[in-house]
């Protein structure tokens, strides 16, 4: 019974070790959000991931406490229209960095929003990936370019 327990904590630990190595190897940087106006429902945020490690890893999901969900989005022009639509994971492959900005591409939407987001605040959120784990950035938030402040 003993040999059990041992052998079950040895295994948990090990599988600890390995997330917390994938973690390791993924680098959040410039994570932002865009300021909001009062009673907008939702806001768009912004971040680079860089993987470091030699084995691919996927975005699938983020939470914050600012908002009542994250959801992953993708951006893309279709002739003159540009449309937008959520993603239920993002790939990040091995040596590659995955940047998310305003316009195109990805991007995270903070969905029902508790409060507005305003220029110089900041605000934690938890990345989820599926062999990192979770990973927790902190996200400036920052006046939308020239001026306008709306979600995207």
């Amino acid at each position: 019974m003993q040999k059990r327990s041992i052998i079950a904590l040895f295994t948990t630990c090990a599988a600890l070790a390995l997330g917390s190595a994938h973690a390791q190897e993924l680098r959040v940087s410039q994570a932002y959000a865009r300021a909001t106006m009062p009673q907008q429902p939702a806001g768009g945020a912004y971040l680079t991931i860089e993987n470091r490690g030699k084995a691919a890893d996927r975005l699938v999901g983020a939470a914050t406490p600012v908002a009542k969900s994250v959801e992953l989005h993708t951006m893309s022009m279709q002739g003159n229209v540009m449309k937008m639509r959520e993603v239920g994971g993002i790939d990040i492959g091995s040596a590659a960095t995955l940047e998310m900005k305003p316009g195109e591409g990805y991007h995270l939407m903070l969905m029902g929003l508790r409060q507005p987001l305003r220029a110089g605040e900041r605000f934690p959120l938890t990345l989820q990936f599926d062999k990192a784990g979770k990973l927790e950035v902190e996200v400036s938030v920052q006046e939308a370019a020239g001026g306008h402040r709306h979600g995207h």
